[in-house]
């Protein structure tokens, strides 16, 4: 019964900070109107969300092995909830990028936590459980996106539905936070490691992929109101189509990798996403540019998935230092996506820069699916 306890309340760690930065995701339009940024401008101050995320990253390691998961996961919880209403009421650029800051900290050490905890809890239930964590992460981005846009639709203020997704997190933490994994981690495990060899290109290939999916969180809405002049309203449902069809791909991703193999299912996935990122880009109409979106999730939801499978698997680096060298990469292409989304939008277009994204993905279909494993 505890490990039926500690699988379930993994699932809600990772369901939490999907469901609370799906909250971002529609506002970000209301905080470009409210702090007046032009698109190179508002893609500066999105990088503190990934500058946070990333150097926050090696100390959230070191407080989960001196005082145990579940400490970390409920103060980053608790910072994650206290800055996030700041974003709905930060009216410039500086408040708004210290605001990010703090949040993508905050979203960084509990997701590197939770990820500790993870590894913990798949090895003791002797089966393959991480996609379906993954999945649940997913299922709180798509959450909290609906539950998001339907507010604003509504007519609440970008202040009441941050409160009211805050809440609601609260109350997740506060029923399953119990069967957080209190003990400390192991005081060898690697946080952070430089990639080598082989790992240096699985880490290019998550980086790209990161950079594909942040950029669809942080740009989607934008691109919808202005290029499309959808209403500000409605705007968040690029990211719900988005992270409907991510959930479903990767509910069902382990079946989809045993039946077409690692290999066909990274090169299939980055051609599909970068065709979504084209479509996107490329059609005038509204529905056109959201199955554009349903492609983009479905092409990129097992390419990480199978990327860390690579990781673990390569005799380059142990699994220990690989794994963690990869997801450093790949917080670098959320850190470096939407901002250079932004900065190639204010010099040519942002229809332009979907463009340069769905190449690059298409790049990294080729070299993912052409790894050699040994």
């Amino acid at each position: 019964m505890l490990k039926v306890a500690q699988q379930r309340a993994t699932r809600a760690a990772f369901f939490i900070p999907g469901f609370v930065t799906a909250c971002w995701a529609p506002l970000v339009p209301f905080a470009k109107a409210r702090a007046s940024l032009e698109e190179a401008a508002l893609g500066v101050v999105l990088l503190g969300l990934g500058v946070g995320s990333l150097l926050a990253m090696p100390a959230a390691g070191l407080f989960a092995a001196r005082f145990g998961c579940r400490r970390v996961m409920l103060v980053a919880v608790a910072a994650m909830l206290g800055v996030l209403p700041c974003l709905a009421l930060a009216s410039n650029l500086v408040s708004l990028g210290v605001a990010l800051l703090v949040f993508g900290a905050s979203v960084g050490t509990f997701d590197c936590v939770m990820n500790v905890q993870a590894v913990v809890v798949e090895r003791e239930s002797g089966r393959s459980m991480m996609s379906g964590f993954h999945a649940f992460y997913s299922l709180g981005a798509l959450a909290g996106a609906i539950v998001a846009s339907l507010l604003l639709a509504a007519g609440a203020t970008p202040l009441f539905c941050t409160v009211a997704m805050g809440v609601a997190a609260i109350v997740l933490a506060g029923v399953f936070s119990r069967a957080w994994r209190a003990e400390r981690v192991r005081s060898g495990t690697p946080v952070l490691a430089l990639p080598r060899g082989v790992v240096i290109l699985i880490g290019i290939v998550c980086l790209v992929t990161f950079m594909a999916e942040g950029s669809v969180r942080d740009w989607s809405a934008v691109y919808l109101r202005e290029v499309r002049g959808v209403a500000l309203a409605r705007a968040g449902w690029g990211f719900v189509a988005f992270n409907l069809a991510m959930t479903i791909t990767r509910l069902l991703g382990d079946r989809v990798v045993d039946r077409l193999g690692p290999a066909l299912s990274v090169r299939i996935g980055g051609l599909m996403a970068a065709a979504g990122f084209a479509t996107a880009a490329l059609t005038p109409s509204l529905s056109f540019t959201l199955a554009g979106y349903v492609l983009v999730g479905v092409g990129c939801a097992n390419v990480v998935p199978v990327m860390f499978t690579l990781a673990g698997r390569q005799t380059r680096l142990p699994a220990a230092v690989a794994v963690p060298a990869v997801s450093t990469m790949g917080y670098a292409g959320v850190l470096s996506g939407p901002a250079v989304i932004g900065f190639i939008a204010q010099s040519w277009t942002l229809t332009g820069a979907f463009l340069l994204t769905a190449l690059a993905l298409a790049a990294a279909a080729i070299l993912g699916s052409s790894l050699k494993i040994r």
